[in-house]
């Protein structure tokens, strides 16, 4: 039973209160990493470990910074507040920090906890999109751009029209990929803002060099079941990855139609030039925000 449960962080600066808690974790099966500190947690975090269990208040911190610092390097991880303080009580956080709220204070706390780390870690395994292993340089590379800046220039407005002509297809974009979602620097054909990392095909795209295409959405079993993905009529993708100077991938630029499409070589190749056209044109704009000629 234990190989099929995943490895568990428990976070609780009290000796006695966290001997309790992985108590009860190991009893139900699970591996358990029982750690007094925000330091002892990041040391002990590793691929494997499918669920973070924290308390509020911590030697180093607060439980809030144990799960930024999840989420900058595991953003698939759910991560749990085990605590005795109710919610309007903990100083901060918000929907994108917390999977679960546990408190210690209702009658069988541990039992409760062991089920709702068995549903949140069941829940992101099905939910799992795959993370590139430098995950947390990458998002660091993306967060030097400033979305927001980029999606009121002109250049990529006018790279994703002639991209829809060029191809004869209902939508084109550029996107960027953060922890969470993918931004939209400039979309024609559509008013896509923003998807949900577990949403965009995008995803996988920016885990290969090769032009990645997928002529029938509906036949693909990576995506058959992404609600959102039918939602917005999404029936052929293709996509080339778009990558800063040291390599990191920042997000693809990506055709969609409502139809099944399969793409030529030659047209695989058209794509991928009109994504280095766009590195060319983040690489301008990084040089010009640091002051670079």
């Amino acid at each position: 039973m234990r190989a099929e449960l995943p490895t568990v962080v428990c976070v609780d600066g009290d000796d006695e209160t966290r001997a309790v808690t992985v108590d009860a974790l190991d009893t139900a099966g699970f591996e358990v990493r029982a750690c007094g500190s925000i330091a002892a947690a990041e040391a002990a975090m590793d691929d494997s470990v499918g669920c973070v269990v924290t308390t509020a208040s911590l030697p180093d911190g607060d439980g809030f910074d144990l799960v930024e610092m999840v989420r900058e390097r595991y953003p698939d991880c759910p991560c749990l507040f085990f605590t005795s303080e109710p919610p309007s009580d903990l100083p901060r956080g918000g929907r994108d920090q917390i999977v679960e709220y546990v408190p210690r204070t209702v009658p069988q706390s541990h039992d409760r906890l062991v089920d709702v780390v068995k549903a949140a870690a069941a829940e992101a395994t099905q939910a799992a999109y795959p993370v590139p292993q430098n995950e947390a340089e990458r998002l660091d590379a993306v967060e030097a751009y400033d979305v927001d800046e980029l999606s009121a220039l002109e250049t990529f407005e006018r790279l994703t029209s002639l991209i829809t002509s060029h191809f004869d297809i209902d939508v084109a974009f550029v996107g960027l990929v953060d922890a969470h979602e993918e931004r939209f620097i400039a979309c024609e054909g559509a008013n896509w803002r923003t998807l949900s990392r577990e949403d965009t095909i995008c995803t996988h795209t920016i885990l290969t060099d090769e032009v990645m295409v997928v002529e029938n959405v509906q036949e693909d079993p990576r995506f058959t079941g992404v609600d959102r993905l039918e939602e917005l009529e999404i029936r052929s993708y293709a996509g080339a990855r778009i990558t800063d100077e040291d390599g990191n991938a920042l997000g693809a630029v990506c055709c969609i139609h409502g139809e099944p499409r399969s793409y030529t070589r030659a047209e695989r190749d058209d794509l991928r030039r009109f994504a280095d056209e766009v590195e060319e044109q983040l690489s301008l704009r990084r040089r010009l925000g640091a002051g670079v000629e």
